[in-house]
């Protein structure tokens, strides 16, 4: 597994969006991107804007409902053409070994898309992850800092980077 001081995965890149519409159509912009088997997870504060930009991705994977954060259910399951799509809310968990209980590492086993919400409250469970997203609050809008941890996540940051979208709102930190 890489991680981001190899020399391998690029620097960490990051843009500045303004507004919840550019989470939005972010998301979607990356959903481009995405392949099935990926583990993301999305890092930052209560209201930053984690399931915004979520509810784009699964825009942009098709979903066309609302999407709500699994806050209390921990893991909400999309079945789209895209493929099987679960989404996760580790917020309410105290211990990591609650994620046994509903059988957390059989849904990362799979070749389902996992976005996680809150990746800190899993630790050791989330030890391969290809993306990690991390949302600030700056100014009036959100930074967004994406992070390759693996050789997909660099393949997916590498792709990314090159998009239109992102290098409109791209920034240095």
């Amino acid at each position: 597994m890489l991680t981001v001081s190899e020399q391998s995965v690029k620097e960490t890149s990051a843009v500045f969006l303004n507004g919840e519409s550019a989470m939005v159509s972010f998301g979607e912009n990356l959903a481009t991107y995405l392949s099935e088997g990926m583990l993301i997870t999305l890092k930052g504060d209560l209201g930053a804007g984690k399931t915004t930009l979520s509810r784009g991705l699964f825009r942009g994977l098709g979903h066309r409902g609302a999407v709500k954060s699994p806050t209390y259910t921990i893991v909400e399951p999309y079945n789209l053409s895209f493929g099987m799509v679960y989404h996760f809310d580790l917020y309410r968990v105290n211990d990591p070994q609650e994620l046994d209980y509903i059988g957390f590492s059989d849904y990362l086993d799979t070749a389902a898309l996992s976005v996680v919400e809150w990746p800190e409250h899993g630790r050791d469970y989330l030890s391969e992850v290809d993306v990690h997203l991390t949302i600030g609050h700056r100014l009036n809008g959100r930074t967004i800092v994406l992070e390759a941890r693996s050789e997909m996540g660099k393949n997916f940051i590498d792709r990314v980077t090159d998009c239109d979208f992102f290098t409109d709102h791209a920034i240095t930190i």
